[in-house]
């Protein structure tokens, strides 16, 4: 999730345990900063390895065993740097900033597997990337109750309203099991009605709303990307489909003991292997699960290979990590047309 989400989440559930009035200003700070700290692992980056970002971002600050040494190295800096100073008016005990670190930070891993990019909330035990397809990672309808609440309840100094922003938060997260199911059976309808089998499928909602969803399903090596809106009724927006990714096939130049071809495998493990070849430019290779257009196979990110260095069997090149998020004009306006 962005930021802000992360940021008002883990602060409505840190002053809900915030029993004296005149600390929910400290409980909001201190939860929406240990709340956002698990994204700090997004300045893990190496030079030389593109991959290593998509490795390590939503790895181990994320997962579950970490929150209590997570939430521990918060409070410490937190403690340190404002409250135990002289010149600081707000003063809580290390226990208490660590109970609010705490509970800001243990937030994070759940809301981000609430998305659809992977959070690996079981690492070292496991590299499964929980993925629950619930929300967008923007979703206003999400963050905007939540930011007003918690600033009330700071200036009410009360939890109450805190209390209430979690609540609705778990509730908005639980809802869209709901608009979830209705997308998962919609799509199973539409192939049906081709006439496939479905081998395997991924719903999920579109940027920034909970209406729009974008469904993918397998189908005899192809993949096939819908998008069916979700209000009282049911409107399908048909889309494209695109020939799942055979690595022989589409790149035959690739050695199989290359750095590249380990690259690719990496890439599939994150992807939870909705690969194809880009049919823009065959030395790419985009994650179809992600898109401008939620009816669309266009890349939004994926990996590019060095063709010409790999015909030179040059075996150690690593493959370029490339993204298109930049929404032209024409798109945008396709975009809301569809939202609205």
């Amino acid at each position: 999730m962005d930021p802000l989400s992360q940021a008002v989440l883990g602060a409505s559930l840190s002053q809900s345990f915030a029993k004296k009035y005149s600390t929910q200003l400290s409980a909001m700070l201190v939860g929406a900063l240990a709340g956002m700290a698990p994204d700090l692992d997004a300045f893990i980056h190496s030079n030389t390895d593109p991959l290593v970002y998509l490795v390590f971002h939503r790895q181990f600050t994320h997962s579950l065993i970490f929150i209590p040494l997570g939430a521990l190295i918060c409070a410490l800096v937190f403690y340190y740097l404002w409250f135990n100073r002289q010149y600081s008016k707000a003063k809580l005990s290390f226990l208490q900033v660590y109970l609010f670190s705490f509970l800001g930070y243990a937030t994070h891993g759940f809301l981000d597997a609430n998305t659809s990019y992977g959070t690996q909330l079981l690492w070292p035990f496991s590299d499964e990337r929980f993925a629950w397809h619930t929300i967008s990672i923007v979703d206003p309808l999400f963050t905007l109750p939540l930011l007003i609440l918690i600033v009330i309840s700071v200036y009410r100094k009360t939890s109450r309203y805190a209390k209430m922003a979690f609540i609705y938060a778990m509730l908005y997260l639980g809802t869209g099991l709901i608009q979830q199911q209705r997308a998962e059976q919609s799509l199973i309808e539409l192939a049906q009605q081709r006439g496939h089998t479905v081998e395997r499928l991924l719903v999920k909602p579109s940027f920034a709303n909970r209406h729009l969803w974008k469904m993918i399903y397998e189908h005899d090596g192809r993949y096939y990307v819908d998008a069916i809106k979700l209000l009282w009724d049911r409107q399908y927006i048909k889309g494209d489909s695109i020939s799942k990714l055979d690595v022989k096939r589409d790149i035959p130049y690739l050695p199989k003991d290359s750095q590249s071809a380990k690259d690719i495998e990496r890439f599939r493990w994150f992807s939870d292997d909705f690969l194809a070849l880009n049919p823009d430019n065959n030395n790419q290779i985009t994650d179809v699960r992600n898109s401008m257009l939620p009816n669309s196979v266009q890349l939004l990110f994926g990996i590019e290979l060095d063709r010409e260095k790999l015909e030179n069997d040059d075996l150690k090149v690593h493959v370029d990590f490339i993204a298109n998020n930049k929404m032209n004009k024409k798109t945008r306006d396709v975009y809301l047309n569809m939202l609205f």
